[in-house]
């Protein structure tokens, strides 16, 4: 039933409660808007519940394992036989601990900037008024201003259906144990995170990857250190591989596979598909809308973050650009600005991405490979891990820190960090890109001793030709 016999007047609409949609959501309500959120399933989205935070709980328990089993009793004299795995605790931990508190922090967040929180599926009647629908009931919003973030699903392929032993990255982060042998079908960044987490936590894995290398978005000399690292975990990687079908046991999973022209089967526990993701743009109605959408469900949009309809926005997944969750975060600020009636643009320079292997990768801006082909002139230094003092204390000396310089200005265009701590060190060069930096302007701040952000320091001086530590 309809729940009220009109539609109800509402300044702000947001659809989707993840890193897009709730920050969207909460700065729209702090610059003066009532809002109103519809989520459908759990506040924080997917990143939040079965996504970019669980998934890094999982790489890092496997990493503590690893370490406990492994690395501490052969290197640092730290002898910690008999280490075990509870796996049913590491989920625990994972769901309760982690996954709980971030969500609950979220609808916090909500409630204390007065958000209301409506449950139920988003569907448009038109460009002004929005159905929420949940269960027999529904609710018409007639929105002043509505804010698209409804995210990206697996995308699932011919013969790996997903059910029982054939997963999507959801259900990899919840399978009943640790398999013996998992094979994955895509070596991209998710593929690749789950491969070492679930090889650091004792499995056999087998990367089925289509193209000539796993990581693509990567350059060559970053995807060698996560390879090198990945030969040592013993985890497979078969490239140049098209996955043909899947065929399910009750207690194994056969992956038949062609390489070479010559087709191959491999038995697993499990068989986790990771090759991409996809908008989530077919179910919410936007043909009863002048809403543009492209052929692969890509909502056109403009620097406002504006779509072809006036007061309908869109962020994140389901606009162009690489599906990150930072970048729906920033998007969601440029939205709600502009629903709240002030003049914001989206202007970013660059955005960071990184890959949470052991070690991490990261990437910003330019590489060596693109400054070519723009034809940028640029100064390329890196600098070794091997030689940082913090990196030597932590045995983790394997990768490198590049930065790529303007020639002329000095000023920064790119970096690249394979390595410990990538993920978090990326984000001083995101900072000078995004203010002009230059390479001495990096160099010349004082960074703490002994820290891996002297790394980054080592490079600046690397660029401007007055190298102290190599």
């Amino acid at each position: 039933m309809v729940v009220g016999s009109q539609a109800r007047e509402v300044d702000l609409v947001v659809i989707g409660s993840g890193p897009g949609g709730y920050v969207a959501a909460i700065r729209a309500a702090e610059l003066g808007r009532k809002v109103v959120i519809v989520e459908r399933d759990y506040i924080g989205g997917v990143c939040l519940n079965v996504g970019c935070i669980p998934s890094k709980a999982l790489i890092n328990a496997g990493h503590k394992y690893h370490e406990q089993v492994h690395d501490l009793d052969t290197v640092m004299g730290v002898h910690s036989k008999g280490a075990t795995l509870n796996w049913e605790e590491t989920l625990k931990w994972k769901d309760e601990k982690v996954v709980k508190t971030l969500t609950g922090g979220v609808g916090m967040l909500l409630k204390k900037n007065k958000v209301e929180i409506l449950r139920g599926e988003a569907r448009f009647n038109d460009n002004q008024v929005l159905n929420v629908i949940d269960g027999d009931e529904s609710h018409l919003l007639e929105f002043k201003s509505c804010i698209i973030a409804t995210g990206s699903r697996p995308i699932e392929i011919p013969g790996f259906k997903f059910e029982g032993r054939v997963v999507n990255s959801t259900g990899a982060l919840s399978l009943p144990e640790v398999p013996k042998h998992l094979v994955i079908i895509g070596g991209g960044v998710i593929g690749s995170e789950l491969a070492g987490a679930y090889a650091s936590l004792g499995a056999k894995v087998t990367i089925l990857e289509g193209l000539p290398h796993i990581l693509n978005g990567f350059d060559d000399e970053m995807i060698k250190v996560a390879v090198e690292e990945f030969k040592e975990y013993g985890i497979d990687i078969v490239t140049n591989a098209r996955a043909k079908g899947s065929e399910q046991t009750a207690d194994s999973v056969k992956v038949t596979y062609e390489v070479d022209g010559k087709e191959e089967v491999i038995e697993a526990d499990y068989c986790l598909v990771s090759v991409g993701r996809r908008p989530n743009t077919d179910s919410i109605g936007l043909n009863n809308t002048d809403v543009k959408v492209n052929e692969r469900g890509i909502i056109e949009v403009d620097n406002r973050q504006e779509t072809s309809v006036s007061g309908i926005y869109a962020i994140g997944d389901i606009v162009p650009g690489p599906m990150l969750a930072h970048k729906a975060s920033y998007e969601a600020k440029i939205a709600a600005a502009n629903a709240a009636g002030e003049d914001e643009l989206n202007c970013a320079v660059a955005i960071p991405a990184v890959a949470y292997c052991n070690p991490e990768l990261a990437t910003i801006g330019e590489t060596p490979d693109s400054a070519k082909e723009k034809g940028i002139d640029v100064i390329v230094s890196k600098f070794p891990f091997a030689a940082n003092g913090r990196a030597i204390t932590m045995n983790a000396t394997r990768g490198f820190v590049r930065l790529l310089t303007d020639k002329a200005s000095h000023v920064v265009v790119g970096a690249q960090i394979a390595g410990p701590g990538a993920s978090d060190l990326i984000s001083e060069f995101a900072l000078a890109i995004e203010n002009g930096l230059t390479s001495e302007d990096i160099s010349m701040t004082i960074h703490p001793h002994p820290t891996l952000g002297e790394a980054i320091m080592d490079t600046s001086e690397l660029a401007d030709g007055l190298p102290i530590h190599i």
